[in-house]
Formats: C-alpha cells, sequence, structure tokens
C-alpha cells in the first residue's frame, strides 16, 4: 500500500485547510483509513479515522467539530477538511491505512511521508 499525501501549509489561525491522500497498491485488504500527526517532540496521534466498509468515523476529541475526514473510493482517495485551524494543530500530518489481517498475516498499519501544517497565532 502507497499513500501520497498533498495539501499542507502555513496559514493563521482561524483559516482552513484541505489535506489529500492518494491510496494505491493492495487497497482492497485495507480496512480503516486515517489521518495521524505529530507535533515536534509529541508522540504521533491519530486525528481521524474512516472505515472503508460503511464509512464510519472517529475523531480525537480536541478536533470534533473542526475536522471532517471523507474518502472518494473512485479516486481512492481521502481527505480531511480542516476548518478553524488553531497553532496547537501545528503537525506533521500522516495519512495512514490499517490492512485486515489474516491466518497468515498480522494487520499492517501503513504512513504516507507526511505533509506540515502550520498555524500561526
Amino acid at each position: 500500500v502507497q499513500l501520497v499525501e498533498s495539501g499542507g501549509g502555513l496559514v493563521q489561525a482561524g483559516a482552513s485547510l484541505r489535506l489529500s491522500c492518494v491510496v494505491s497498491g493492495r487497497t482492497s485488504r485495507i480496512n480503516i483509513l486515517g489521518w495521524y500527526r505529530q507535533a515536534h517532540g509529541q508522540q504521533r496521534e491519530l486525528v481521524a479515522g474512516i472505515t472503508n466498509d460503511r464509512g464510519s468515523t472517529n475523531y480525537a476529541d480536541s478536533v470534533k467539530g473542526r475536522f471532517t475526514i471523507s474518502r472518494d473510493n473512485a479516486e481512492n482517495a481521502i481527505y480531511l477538511q480542516m476548518n478553524d485551524l488553531e497553532p496547537e494543530d501545528t503537525a506533521v500530518y500522516y495519512c495512514s491505512a490499517e490492512t485486515l489481517g489474516d491466518s497468515v498475516s498480522l494487520p499492517v498499519l501503513y504512513f504516507g511521508q507526511g505533509t506540515q501544517v502550520t498555524v500561526s497565532s
């Protein structure tokens, strides 16, 4: 599975950004797609996830009501719409894909190369 993000940048507090991620490879094995972020000196954390079958979503408490994850199966892409950005949202954002395990292999969590989001106050 390969993941390529785009859409990061430098914005002021209160602005919006939309991140995109194109997914390729063995996409039939993907169970959950999502976005993680890692701020400088911090651990990587899950921001939002979406299931590949029903499109069920979940969000970190810190972004609920401001961020929206969505997918476009025809384009093999997922998106993260980020509104009302705060300086605390500054981080490298990573697209992720978790594959299903089976009788001979464990689930695998893949990440893209990341895209920088910087929010100035």
